[in-house]
């Protein structure tokens, strides 16, 4: 059996002791076979400084790096919308290098940004893929010839209601009538996921897609269409992170879909504010050799001194009651774990 756990946003920004932010899930992570990460900050220091007024998470390359290392995580993604800038980039990049932590998600060029990272536990290939939707318009993606990440571009349109597709949609004939929002994968850079993934599958016995995306607490349209393709395409889980809050879990042919882990490790955030005590996923997927076995959650917290909380299920009652209300797959409490049925029901799709 090989356990991984999978978890959203890990931002260092002015951490100073490597020890503080997991030490509270160290015992978890020293049980996990494989930890996976999204990075949302660079591992860079700035030349004379950085003012928190402009976009940028940046975190010191020496104790960002102690920190990955001391607390065993195994592969990182790097495709995100704070991972941005030419300097801030290549320096994250050798700072994983350096300290031997596998990565995926930016590079010198598309090709490299878009390649994945694969590591072997208990005789088992595990192959890594990521992809941003969220990211800035200019400097930002990767691009044939220039440094930048691994994005899907996806597409916005509004749309007048021409039917009643939701109760609470008023008839057309009322002036003021809001729009749909519709979204969707733009099919060129969806079609590179899937060619990404077929050829991972020559390198890799299990494949997991992560994703930055998302706005607030709803699952957009693209959203879907992205992490559906993937599991078509091969994919053995699918998880997301971007919105600082958890979303939905699916069930989609048999594999699960975690479309927002939220944060896991998150201090201090825009302009330099301090993101309080929000509520995150730490996922928990198992593997039998190379077959699905079972795939969960734990909710996780935030303390005042940086720590990364494990919530005990009976002080999380609201919140688990929202996540079952707002996800299609059925959800089973085991302890303080929340465990997914894996069976998929045709209907759904």
């Amino acid at each position: 059996m090989t356990h991984l756990i999978l978890t959203g946003d890990v931002n260092l920004m002015g951490v100073t002791d490597p020890s503080v932010p997991f030490a509270l899930v160290a015992p978890d992570f020293a049980a996990a076979d494989l930890i996976f990460s999204n990075l949302e900050c660079c591992l860079y220091a700035p030349a004379g400084g950085h003012s928190v007024d402009h976009e940028g998470f940046y975190a010191d390359p020496i104790v960002g790096g102690a920190v990955l290392t001391g607390a065993g995580v195994g592969v990182i993604g790097m495709a995100n919308n704070v991972n941005y800038g030419e300097a801030a980039i290549t320096a994250s990049i050798a700072t994983l290098d350096r300290i031997g932590i596998p990565h995926t998600g930016a590079g010198a060029n598309r090709t490299e940004a878009r390649k994945p990272a694969v590591v072997t536990r208990n005789g088992v290939r595990f192959g890594f893929l990521q992809r941003s939707s969220v990211y800035w318009p200019t400097n930002h993606e990767a691009a044939a010839n220039a440094i930048g990440i691994a994005v899907i571009r996806a597409h916005t349109a509004y749309q007048v209601p021409m039917h009643k597709i939701r109760p609470e949609i008023p008839p057309m004939n009322r002036p003021g009538l809001p729009p749909v929002v519709v979204t969707w994968a733009d099919p060129v850079y969806l079609q590179w996921l899937r060619d990404d993934i077929a050829a991972l599958r020559a390198q890799a016995d299990v494949m997991v897609v992560s994703c930055h995306w998302g706005l607030g607490k709803e699952v957009l349209a693209y959203m879907t269409e992205i992490a559906r393709a993937a599991i078509d395409a091969g994919a053995d889980v699918v998880v997301g992170h971007g919105p600082h809050h958890f979303l939905p879990v699916e069930v989609y042919r048999g594999k699960p879909i975690f479309y927002g882990l939220g944060s896991f490790s998150f201090h201090t955030g825009h302009g330099g504010r301090k993101h309080g005590d929000w509520i995150g996923l730490m996922a928990e997927v198992d593997f039998d050799g190379t077959s699905l076995s079972r795939a969960g959650f734990r909710f996780v917290r935030h303390n005042d001194r940086n720590e990364t909380v494990l919530s005990a299920l009976a002080d999380e009652a609201d919140a688990l009651a929202e996540i079952a209300a707002v996800s299609s797959a059925a959800l089973s409490v085991e302890g303080d774990g929340v465990w997914v049925d894996l069976g998929d029901d045709p209907q759904r799709h």
